[in-house]
């Protein structure tokens, strides 16, 4: 889904549209103004999860009566005001749909793509319930175990598994002995106890997590934590790893048979049921295997998109992924120049095409391909662009160009993004 530098585009009730505010609080005030909650959606033009949403959900009917009840306001991570807000929100993955009173305070978030049928309830139950987090957990503190679920469902939306299980541990302990009895509850638990154990980097208790988790019918979510067992696992011995990852390529099999290769998929996010599949088979050294859920993938991409890209940019921007995790180069560099003209007014794809060429060593076709990017990058993404750039004149024995090129980024873009800065700046004295 495109997305114009500017901050924010802001939707509001039928078909009449106010001016975009400058900021996320200029979107609060309209919704205070109008005594109404204000949804964010967070993007970013290289989200390929985001070309879901635009496609498939954030429409039609359902989209527009959501409009008339709340305020929308689409804001773009790349921005300066985005990235401070994705901080300020503590959001670490996109999309990201965070639901605000007209007083600023959550009421309650999503994450990542969701198909039609369970985005539009899951707002709903958000938008109906108007509870903050606050209060839910007063409800919880007094026995209610819906309430529970729902906090640590929140502390799940945020990927905070220490805050998450350490606030299960204020409850009252009758109401911990009540909640500990309940499936949601303890799913819930088990996946903030993997969020924790990743993010104390702890192998031993990511894989016990993620073996907890994955017990049950988690559907859509599967690949997700079998990448962290993917991960966690990796310094197994061979005998052990494989005993881990077996039963989960079955489990894979029947996900991608039931809820991603039939008409209408089930999974919103299809690209990492299919690529999680090769990878596990990757690790089970199966390369037969391998093979023939990347060729199936990318026959079925091929085939619903019938050669007009511009169909959905979901499905196109998976049949490159599938492509590159094939390594079928000369398809691929067929396939870069029908994408870029499918999408010409951003960055992405002149960006996608010449990064591929310059990691496969061909810098004088990659250069221009960068250059052209350049033209429409803006925010984090400039950035982003002009690393590649400087790492491509470099390899051309263009030093003084790659000097030139960080210095007008860097006066472009001012003091922003400080971390991509700092990349920046060490590749080319690197």
């Amino acid at each position: 889904m495109k997305r114009a530098p500017l901050l924010l585009a802001l939707v509001l009730s039928g078909a009449l549209h106010a001016a975009e505010p400058a900021s996320v609080d200029a979107a609060l005030a309209q919704a205070k103004l109008a005594h109404q909650p204000l949804l964010l959606d967070f993007s970013a033009p290289w989200c390929y999860s985001c070309y879901f949403m635009a496609t498939h959900v954030l429409n039609g009917a359902e989209w527009d009566a959501l409009g008339r009840r709340t305020v929308v306001a689409a804001v773009d991570a790349d921005s300066p005001d985005g990235a401070a807000w994705m901080k300020k929100l503590e959001i670490k993955a996109l999309p990201a749909y965070v639901v605000l009173d007209e007083n600023g305070a959550e009421l309650g978030r999503i994450l990542a793509e969701q198909p039609r049928a369970k985005f539009y309830p899951m707002v709903e139950r958000i938008i109906a319930g108007a509870s903050t987090l606050d209060e839910l957990q007063r409800k919880a503190a007094g026995g209610s175990i819906d309430a529970v679920a729902t906090v640590l469902g929140a502390y799940q939306a945020r990927d905070a598994g220490k805050d998450g299980l350490a606030w299960y541990a204020t409850l009252p302990a009758d109401v911990r002995a009540k909640a500990d009895k309940d499936k949601a509850v303890t799913l819930q638990r088990d996946r903030l106890a993997l969020a924790l154990a990743r993010a104390q980097e702890d192998p031993a208790a990511t894989i016990a997590a993620a073996q907890r988790v994955l017990a049950g019918d988690i559907g859509c979510d599967r690949p997700y934590v079998v990448d962290a067992l993917l991960e966690a696992s990796e310094k197994q011995a061979k005998a052990t790893r494989i005993a881990l990852l077996k039963p989960q390529r079955s489990a894979l099999e029947a996900l991608l048979a039931h809820d991603v290769y039939i008409a209408k998929p089930a999974c919103a996010d299809q690209r990492s049921a299919v690529v999680t599949t090769a990878d596990v088979d990757a690790a089970l050294g199966d390369a037969t295997a391998e093979k023939a859920v990347l060729d199936r993938a990318i026959a079925d991409a091929r085939t619903r998109l019938g050669g007009d890209y511009t169909r959905d940019r979901n499905l196109a921007d998976n049949l490159r992924v599938y492509l590159t995790r094939a390594k079928r180069d000369a398809e691929l560099d067929a396939l870069y120049p029908k994408l870029v003209a499918a999408w010409p007014d951003d960055y992405v794809y002149p960006y996608r095409f010449g990064r591929s060429l310059l990691e496969r060593k061909r810098a004088a076709e990659a250069l221009p391909w960068l250059e052209k990017a350049a033209e429409k990058a803006y925010g984090e993404n400039r950035l982003g662009v002009a690393l590649y750039r400087v790492k491509a004149l470099k390899a051309l024995g263009r030093g003084d160009d790659a000097k030139q090129v960080v210095a007008d980024v860097l006066e472009q873009n001012g003091q922003w993004f400080p971390e991509q800065v700092a990349k920046l700046k060490a590749e080319l004295a690197s």
